[in-house]
């Protein structure tokens, strides 16, 4: 099947060339899904889904096109060949777009390609079980759990040829706490594996997910505002750092202009404790992308190294626009760096501040501002978690955020797309009635 996949993309690549591309790629692919529903704590559904794609695009006299198709007979490499580069003649000229030039193409393959089905099964009803008997004010409002196979190939018309075969598991949960007429805001939980070894239940911070919603089914406000520390949960480290990243060292953020980073390459712009990478080749990330949308080989990169700014998050166009290094690859497999302190030990060293475990707000101002409300938390006062928070606003600016890190936990949960600690900054403005 591979190889068919391979040839499939060469043979969009000539279509391409046949219409009169100056450069082309195409990228085909084809997935298999297995899912298990639960819906209300019971299970609802089981099927299998299919699905295929072909996305090509063209450059034409510095004009780019592109088309995308979910069929890849040849009857649609043609008509798609003829629509990109229909796209290409009414696009505007730019000389930054380009493809990448052939380095070693490769073949990977990774994960458990084929589900183990009766243990999968028990795996799934295992945590059903788990679930009921651990946290019994827990409501499943829906439960996914599917093993997906993604086939796909990659080739542009360089010579580039990469194919990708890959296959995992993954669990997601939606729930929220009840006791009596009481009830907590939902929380979304998931994680992947590549294999059936161990149950699911101890899978990224599922469990420590589920044990806090059932504490937060009773809430209470913060009272007044006050300026103090902000800790973070793994899974809002994830929202607000990737935020962060994306606001400030993205291909957006630069073309525009808009970043507070723009000009401090290679300066310090946080705690020289802080390192943020991009890493799909960590082997704790389950089928990270070994090949990025523009063809090239993916690697591991340093965002921020010890502090300093080591890279911009840069397409191959952006680069060229901007005379910039591109960036290793354009996953969002965000690791960050552990600290030297316990969760306990961050903990017992605040005075006053709240733990977060989900943040509602839009993306940060140009300049880095922030504010929205923090839901699934809980307030710190003399260095103990105390009550659940009902819904609490925090504000900030990320630029100083990054450089009034009180701490980083040692701790770091692996959910199968992250590698993320706990991390805490002082300086939050933490708003109640």
């Amino acid at each position: 099947m591979i190889e068919e996949l391979k040839n499939t993309a060469k043979k969009a690549i000539d279509a391409l060339v046949n219409e009169g591309a100056d450069k082309a790629s195409a990228s085909v692919s084809k997935s298999i899904t297995h899912e298990f529903n639960v819906d209300g704590g019971e299970f609802s559904l089981f099927r299998t889904l299919f699905d295929k794609k072909l996305v090509m695009e063209c450059l034409k006299e510095g004009r780019k096109g592109t088309d995308s198709r979910n069929r890849y007979d040849d009857e649609s490499i043609k008509d798609s060949a003829k629509s990109c580069m229909e796209s290409a003649a009414s696009s505007t000229p730019d000389e930054a777009w380009d493809i990448a030039p052939k380095g070693v193409n490769e073949d990977f393959v990774l994960g458990e390609i084929k589900p183990d089905t009766d243990r999968f099964f028990f795996r799934c009803r295992e945590l059903v079980d788990d679930i009921k008997a651990r946290f019994p004010q827990i409501m499943l409002e829906q439960m996914i759990m599917s093993h997906k196979e993604v086939l796909s190939a990659r080739a542009n018309s360089n010579g580039v040829l990469f194919s990708t075969h890959q296959g995992s598991y993954q669990v997601m949960l939606m729930f929220s706490g009840h006791e009596g007429d009481k009830a907590s805001s939902f929380f979304v939980s998931q994680a992947a594996s590549y294999d059936l070894d161990k149950p699911f239940i101890e899978l990224g911070s599922l469990a420590a997910d589920l044990g806090n919603v059932e504490k937060q089914i009773e809430t209470t406000p913060v009272q007044g505002k006050f300026e103090g520390t902000m800790v973070l949960m793994p899974s809002c480290t994830a929202e607000l750092v990737g935020a962060l990243v994306s606001s400030f060292a993205s291909d957006t953020a630069l073309l525009s202009g808009t970043s507070p980073w723009k000009d401090s390459l290679g300066e310090m712009v946080a705690d020289e404790r802080v390192t943020i990478s991009l890493a799909p080749l960590d082997e704790r990330i389950v089928c990270g992308k070994r090949v990025t949308s523009e063809d090239f080989r993916a690697e591991n990169f340093d965002v921020i190294k010890d502090g300093r700014l080591n890279a911009f998050c840069m397409s191959l166009y952006g680069a060229n626009k901007l005379g910039l290094k591109r960036g290793g690859n354009d996953s969002e497999n965000l690791v960050i760096a552990p600290g030297d302190k316990s969760i306990e030990e961050i903990i017992a060293s605040i005075d006053k501040g709240i733990l977060v475990g989900r943040f509602s707000g839009g993306q940060p101002s140009s300049n880095g501002d922030f504010s929205g409300v923090a839901k699934n938390s809980f307030i710190i006062e003399n260095g103990k978690i105390g009550f659940a928070l009902s819904e609490t606003m925090i504000s900030g600016n990320m630029a100083a955020m990054l450089k009034n890190l009180r701490a980083i936990s040692k701790e770091q949960v692996a959910d199968g797309s992250t590698v993320l600690p706990f991390m805490a900054f002082d300086g939050i403005t933490i708003s109640g009635q």
